[in-house]
């Protein structure tokens, strides 16, 4: 009788948990500084995340490593939906490849809520290169095989790979010059000290609408509704798409339950007038999804980018 007792216990209680959940705050750990780019996303659906659920989420940036820091500290928290974590493109699919020993799996260690925005790149040079479209640096690049350059925010990082998966799709030779960061890259870069930089368009529009850029192609597979007049590389390079996301992921063993709840939060956050103008203001493309579709968008990103890491030889241990 008491096994009968306690097997009914566990057998109901995920339900009841799930049903008060969230009783309290909610920490949402964004493994970058703040200020950075990641905590400006994070932060736009803050508050309607809020009033939603009922209960504060609080943001805990857990910076260090590239992402590392805070992504391992969130694998590592107790499943009970008070831990989320803000994940990227980074830390939850490129690191898989990057790093032979990572202090977690992106696919074992956690459970996708939903994703958030799709960060496309736009792939600018400076006025003073010449290049005047992507065609046109994919010839130079076949005339001139060793005098381009790319800048990235630094090795293995996404703008790093996404130039090696054009380059390698382009069947041209480009030097990688790595930055500190996306400051120097972008400094270098208006300067023409190097000749094509991928960058998001919310470190980077505001050069190419003032014409201190020329975005020469937009990295999705489509033209964006928020920029209708730039071509997409697609359009010279057939088959050439990236797209980082970011979304809301939790430690694996979070009841099903709270995983819909919390997806059902963050889907109808997503879908608010306010958080939908304030990520298109910053170039960027909301977009909620299933817990499945975000896992399978994150399998599918793993193994694409370990292809590209293997064959370009790039380690970050």
């Amino acid at each position: 009788m008491r096994v009968l007792v306690l097997l009914l216990s566990f057998l109901f209680a995920a339900p009841c948990l799930a049903e008060g959940y969230p009783e309290r705050a909610i920490r949402m750990i964004v493994p970058y500084p703040a200020g950075g780019s990641t905590d400006i996303l994070a932060r736009a659906i803050l508050q309607p995340l809020t009033e939603i659920l009922g209960k504060p989420v609080i943001i805990d940036n857990k910076s260090g490593a590239g992402g590392i820091i805070g992504t391992t500290e969130a694998a590592r928290a107790t499943p009970d939906g008070y831990t989320i974590v803000f994940g990227n493109l980074g830390p939850n699919a490129l690191n898989a490849s990057l790093y032979k020993k990572l202090a977690y799996d992106p696919i074992r260690d956690f459970i996708p809520i939903s994703k958030v925005v799709d960060v496309p790149f736009l792939l600018v040079t400076a006025p003073s290169t010449g290049i005047s479209s992507v065609t046109d640096l994919i010839a130079r690049g076949k005339k001139d095989p060793n005098t381009l350059t790319y800048a990235s925010v630094g090795q293995g990082s996404a703008s790093h790979v996404t130039a090696e998966l054009f380059r390698r799709q382009a069947g041209i030779e480009m030097r990688h010059v790595p930055y500190r960061g996306g400051a120097p890259a972008t400094n270098d870069t208006l300067a023409g000290q190097v000749s094509v930089y991928f960058i998001t368009p919310l470190e980077g529009m505001g050069q190419v609408q003032a014409g201190m850029l020329k975005s020469l192609g937009i990295s999705t597979a489509e033209r964006s509704p928020l920029f209708p007049d730039m071509p997409t590389i697609h359009e010279a390079l057939p088959g050439f798409q990236v797209v980082v996301w970011f979304g809301i992921l939790a430690p694996a063993g979070v009841p099903p339950e709270i995983v819909a709840r919390l997806n059902d939060a963050v889907t109808r956050a997503v879908a608010t007038p306010s958080v939908q103008e304030a990520l298109k203001k910053l170039g960027v493309e909301p977009k909620s999804s299933t817990s499945e579709a975000f896992a399978a968008t994150i399998r599918t990103d793993i193994d694409k980018w370990a292809k590209v890491v293997k064959e370009a030889n790039i380690t970050l241990d």
